[in-house]
């Protein structure tokens, strides 16, 4: 039973810490913002050059991932009482995400080692599988509901309307179409898939080595056995 108990918590610790990962991967990815300056031309949707975007995009990162930046201040684009303030609402999320991170990353080192030590491995082959199906199942929703998804993203974790922005008054939201935060989605998610396939593929190599090593100790006990009788006989 007290078995049973840590396995079932080390997977839930296994999973915020896989999800949590592939968030914060994702959200600092500037690359991916940087491609889709040029693939979904958010640069004709304001008088601003790409590099100047980025800038500012840069400075938006720094402050939603800094807890000791307390003012954002993009030169290129103002803000409102409203925008700053969704904007602090996420800058909590990233950082919550952080402790998420921190917490479960530790949680699932020794839930690991212990694993490795009880030879625990078959039991992840379950959870993996599992993982890889659901994760995929939310990349295909991602592609075919992403807006639906999106909002009920919205609905979840912010109970105010303050991130229906205005591009009047918050001109940011013109560089930050919904195509892109579906881009974040997916990436988001495909790492969460690759994760769990690496897992399911390390857990089958474990798995592999320990019935190799079991069978190499049977075989051992029995060529001891073997030779003790030619012995005594």
């Amino acid at each position: 039973m007290k078995q049973r108990i840590i396995k079932i918590s080390g997977f839930i610790l296994i999973s915020f810490f896989v999800l949590s990962l592939s968030i914060t991967i994702t959200i600092n990815f500037i690359p991916l913002y940087a491609f889709d300056i040029n693939y979904l031309n958010i640069s004709t949707y304001v008088d601003i050059p790409r590099e100047q975007i980025l800038a500012n995009y840069r400075i938006l990162l720094d402050y939603l991932n800094s807890p000791w930046i307390s003012e954002l201040d993009m030169p290129d684009f103002p803000s409102s009482n409203s925008g700053l303030f969704h904007f602090l609402e996420v800058k909590k999320l990233f950082l919550l995400n952080y402790l998420i991170l921190t917490i479960s990353g530790t949680g699932t080192f020794f839930f690991l080692v212990y694993a490795k030590n009880k030879k625990l491995y078959k039991s992840f082959l379950l959870y993996f599988q599992f993982g890889i199906l659901l994760s995929l199942t939310i990349i295909v929703t991602i592609i075919i509901r992403f807006d639906a998804l999106f909002l009920l993203f919205h609905q979840t974790f912010f109970n105010n309307d303050a991130w229906l922005f205005n591009p009047a008054t918050d001109p940011i939201i013109l560089v930050l179409p919904a195509e892109f935060f579906m881009h974040n989605f997916l990436l988001a998610f495909g790492l969460v898939e690759m994760f769990l396939v690496v897992g399911y593929v390390i857990a089958k190599i474990e798995i592999r080595n320990q019935d190799n090593l079991t069978q190499r100790k049977g075989l051992i006990r029995q060529i001891g056995v073997e030779n003790e009788f030619s012995t005594v006989k």
